[in-house]
């Protein structure tokens, strides 16, 4: 039997902090998960146009291998195809939820045929700390997301920057989860929120930086990590 993956976060609420490890038994992808539904349509649309089939729901709950998830400072792909998304993740833990940051590291060249396939090339980066939910459920609208596609020679090209306002909440998220399984997020399940459109094109890059930023409690959950592409054949 294998064992169960476990990855250590601080978990930083305002009055403690402490480092724990915590296993992860369900990953999940919300996709199509904007709360405009007219630009979620012309989002469809354009990728129709480009082969993407239409998905079967909306949100569409993509499931990920566990192991996929990981806080390492680097990951390696397959090919110069693929590029990082900002996103904020939602984490079961001991009967309540806790809220960090994440990439979606998807291929793009693997998701213009076959989406749930392209969710699966990559591993998936999350940042190392996570929130109380409790905390910020009261100001969760302004919460931000923003990412930096980082090159070798240290610059830093402003990706993605925008409240997770435009997304569906934590709290949808997780009724809509429930409604399709019977189950929802419990303790063990990970799910990722969606993000935000890209300022100017998606495209690759050598490094990823991506934050969950609180300007009401002042604080920033923030990651990086390097991709290293493998050689092919």
């Amino acid at each position: 039997m294998s064992t169960r993956h476990r990855l250590s976060f601080t978990l930083q609420s305002k009055d403690s902090r402490q480092i724990a490890e915590i296993p992860v038994d369900r990953l999940i992808v919300a996709g199509w998960s904007g709360r405009d539904m007219d630009a979620v349509e012309a989002h469809i649309a354009e990728l129709s146009a480009l082969g993407v089939a239409r998905p079967t729901s909306i949100p569409t709950f993509y499931r990920i291998a566990a192991r996929r998830l990981t806080t390492a400072g680097s990951i390696q792909v397959s090919g110069a195809n693929s590029s990082g998304e900002a996103e904020f993740i939602l984490i079961g833990i001991d009967g309540a939820v806790w809220v960090g940051a994440a990439s979606d590291h998807t291929d793009r060249k693997v998701e213009a045929y076959d989406v749930t396939v392209s969710k699966q090339m990559c591993d998936k980066p999350v940042a190392p700390t996570l929130w109380p939910l409790e905390e910020v459920r009261p100001h969760w609208d302004r919460l931000r997301l923003q990412s930096h596609a980082l090159a070798g020679n240290g610059q830093r090209r402003l990706y993605q920057d925008g409240p997770v306002a435009g997304l569906l909440s934590a709290e949808e998220l997780m009724t809509r989860l429930a409604r399709e399984d019977g189950a929802g997020l419990g303790p063990g399940d990970a799910m990722m929120g969606g993000t935000l459109p890209v300022l100017g094109e998606v495209g690759p890059a050598e490094g990823f930086a991506f934050a969950l930023i609180d300007p009401v409690l002042n604080r920033t959950i923030a990651h990086s990590y390097q991709i290293e592409t493998l050689p092919g054949p």
